[in-house]
């Protein structure tokens, strides 16, 4: 059914909940899996254009992706870390393109609609733009981060 899967992460306790999604499907369809995370601070958003080091925050990221892939490698699926800057509805939706996946897979808070039109929305803004299926799982704050976990 589903061959390459993106999902995009938030580096937050909301990502549990679409991972463990994912890879149940992903190992049932025998999809190989892209874990994304959009830095959107200003080294992120500039570093192409203004040849900027990778900030703390980046490398920070990208040890998690990183980690967050190995734990799919180990259960037998093929997972790629992707680590961008910008936008993160607009990267999300060319990133899906780019690599070829057939769908999308990502968490959300579940803020109501006044939490949404205040804060917005990327998982919104993402099913407005993308051209792939996009899977949304309802996520838990209150579960941990990998972040806060010891290593």
């Amino acid at each position: 059914m589903y061959r390459r899967i993106l999902v995009p992460l938030e580096h937050s306790p909301y990502d549990d909940a679409i991972l463990a999604h994912v890879r149940t499907l992903a190992r049932t369809c025998g999809a190989s899996v892209i874990l994304m995370h959009v830095a959107d601070g200003f080294a992120a958003r500039n570093a192409g254009q203004l040849r900027l080091r990778e900030s703390a925050e980046m490398r920070s990221d990208r040890e998690y992706l990183e980690r967050r892939c190995a734990d799919f490698d180990v259960e037998g699926v093929e997972a790629d870390a992707l680590l961008a800057g910008g936008d993160p509805s607009s990267e999300i939706a060319l990133a899906a393109e780019r690599e070829g996946c057939d769908l999308i897979a990502m968490s959300t808070h579940g803020h109501r609609f006044v939490k949404d039109v205040l804060y917005g929305s990327v998982a919104n803004e993402v099913r407005h733009r993308s051209r792939v299926p996009v899977l949304l799982v309802r996520g838990d704050g209150a579960a941990p981060s990998s972040r806060e976990r010891p290593a």
